[in-house]
């Protein structure tokens, strides 16, 4: 397959987070198979929302290091995997080799690049915090799905934005920033805050309906790992999972 490094009219380099991950890109692609919040809480929920994919056109949207992609791919998926980090493509390169159609792009801003109603399912996996304009992603997202395509996401849990960072207002999208540790010292990361309204809203305004949506429990190999915080996942929600659906 041709394999796009990048797409320079769709690439924001002032965009949330860029130098967070570009910083991060090799931990994710060592780290990420195995690290629990991912491999034991999110990963099994956002599988669990896919449809059969063998033979479907798939975007992973934020592909991150391509952990999605390569299983996307196993599972016989014909894979776009796009990211505004040039080392987070690098990554998925190192991943998946010339597999899939691997471009650099930021959901910041039009994808001018995939055409309209080309794609069968949509797959983005916690990134759509780092995206400011929910409307406009939305918006792209449905031109691109097929009718009766299907979107598949996990963003950070409202309730836990608010809570755990001690905000005054839930009501307001605000930028926080956080610090990550990890295998290359302590990250800062920035994304945005916003309530459920203004996670819900802008995909049923583009035309979506909403089929499931879950706040599920971290499996038993997290409990295994980390029992402390698996106590606290059980009482407290850290991701918000959703599967939408185009109409006709």
């Amino acid at each position: 397959m041709t394999n796009l490094l990048e797409n320079k009219r769709t690439v924001n380099e002032n965009s949330i987070s860029y130098d967070s991950y570009e910083t991060m890109a090799e931990y994710y692609f060592e780290c990420v198979d195995t690290k629990p919040f991912n491999a034991y809480y999110e990963r099994p929920a956002t599988l669990s929302l896919l449809p059969d994919v063998a033979g479907k056109k798939v975007l992973d949207a934020g592909c991150a290091a391509g952990w999605y992609s390569n299983w996307l791919l196993t599972k016989g998926a014909n894979v776009t995997a796009i990211d505004f980090s040039p080392k987070m493509i690098e990554m998925t390169k190192k991943r998946i080799g010339d597999k899939a159609d691997i471009i650099r792009a930021d959901l910041n801003e039009p994808l001018n690049f995939i055409k309209d109603k080309s794609i069968d399912i949509i797959l983005s996996s916690l990134t759509l915090h780092y995206v400011r304009d929910w409307n406009l992603v939305m918006a792209e997202f449905i031109r691109v799905l097929k009718p009766l395509g299907s979107l598949i996401l996990s963003v950070h849990h409202p309730f836990m934005d608010f809570t755990y960072f001690n905000r005054e207002n839930y009501f307001l999208t605000e930028i926080i920033e956080d610090e990550w540790e990890t295998n290359k010292g302590k990250v800062k990361v920035q994304f945005y805050r916003r309530p459920l309204s203004k996670i819900v809203s802008p995909i049923l305004d583009a035309g979506f309906t909403i089929e499931k949506l879950i706040e599920p429990m971290p499996t038993e190999k997290f409990k295994e790992l980390h029992p402390k915080v698996y106590e606290k996942l059980t009482q407290k929600p850290q991701f918000l999972f959703l599967r939408a659906k185009k109409s006709k």
